[in-house]
């Protein structure tokens, strides 16, 4: 991972600003690997498809469905990158930033329709049981664990910075072993003769499908409401500033997430010794950057600790 840099704006009216920059994990550094992943689980969906339909297997077209939701997945995630490295404007200060946290939380939206689509078939399937033909599960399966697997691995690099790239490695880990359970059940089938397996199957994929798409939407959401970073200790932040050499006390202390790869912060200063100058706001900036993770930083500085804060009161921290 590349080293990122830090640099501190400071005003004389006593409050700092200070941004890092790490482009090591910028989502537009996964274009090719988003362009790659689309055009193989396209083409991977449509195959399965046709395979599904004429091999009457539930499970192949179950899988088809996930895989589907995953190339749409992937495109949305993908024009989010893109928004995301727009520059700011007069109206968008933050630029669209924020447009990677949408993509995060559709995307959640969009597998709850594809489960809640693949569960209504397969229960069919149950009350109206269907012949299948083993091997072509197997088959078709086999060709999608290795297709997924090596679209899990393009965006392994930047599964732990980004909530968009971390979705898309779990969307397609999760299909490659789904895929997997597949060629096992069609392996089945083959063995026993028993069609109920097939349907079966299909509930365990949607049952995989669901579990991964709640903690997809359970992070997007959090993030959409500014929830401080599962990364970020939010009580470790406030006892390093709480600790700084003449900072008698912090208050209006923010932190939220800026996109799914940036975070931002605020806080009060209580500094009845004076303004410490530029080079105190520089330090803590590079500091929040090294230690927490945390790029944007703007700091305002008080040197009156009797004096009272329009935001400080009950309602703010």
């Amino acid at each position: 991972m590349g080293t990122g840099h830090s640099h501190t704006h400071s005003h004389n009216h006593g409050h700092g600003h200070g941004h890092a920059h790490d482009h090591s994990h910028a989502p537009a550094s996964f274009g090719r690997a988003f362009a790659l992943g689309v055009v193989l689980n396209t083409l991977f969906v449509v195959a399965e498809v046709l395979a599904g339909y004429f091999s009457g297997s539930m499970a192949l077209i179950a899988d088809a469905g996930h895989n589907l939701s995953d190339v749409l997945a992937l495109l949305i995630a993908w024009g989010a990158s893109i928004m995301a490295s727009r520059p700011p404007s007069a109206r968008f200060t933050y630029g669209f930033k924020s447009s990677s946290i949408l993509a995060a939380m559709t995307n959640a939206g969009l597998l709850l329709v594809a489960v809640g689509a693949i569960l209504i078939e397969t229960l069919r399937r149950f009350v109206v049981p269907a012949a299948v033909e083993g091997r072509t599960m197997m088959v078709v399966a086999g060709i999608g664990v290795v297709i997924n697997t090596a679209t899990a691995l393009l965006f392994m690099r930047g599964r732990k910075h980004d909530l968009n790239i971390r979705g898309a490695f779990l969307h397609m880990t999760a299909d490659a072993l789904v895929s997997l359970g597949v060629v096992v059940a069609g392996l089945l089938i083959l063995l026993t003769g028993q069609n109920w397996i097939d349907p079966v199957t299909g509930l365990v994929i949607v049952g995989v499908i669901a579990w991964s798409t709640w903690g997809l939407l359970k992070d997007s959401v959090k993030m959409g409401l500014n929830a401080v970073p599962d990364t970020i200790d939010e009580g470790e932040v406030r006892a390093y500033l709480a600790g700084l050499s003449g900072v008698e006390a912090v208050h209006d202390f923010h932190i939220w997430p800026m996109s799914t790869t940036e975070t931002a912060f605020t806080a009060h200063l209580v500094m009845p010794g004076g303004h410490p100058g530029d080079t105190f706001l520089h330090t803590v900036a590079r500091e929040l950057d090294h230690r927490f993770g945390i790029g944007h930083t703007t700091i305002q500085v008080e040197t009156l600790s009797n004096a009272g804060c329009a935001l400080e009161n009950g309602e703010t921290v």
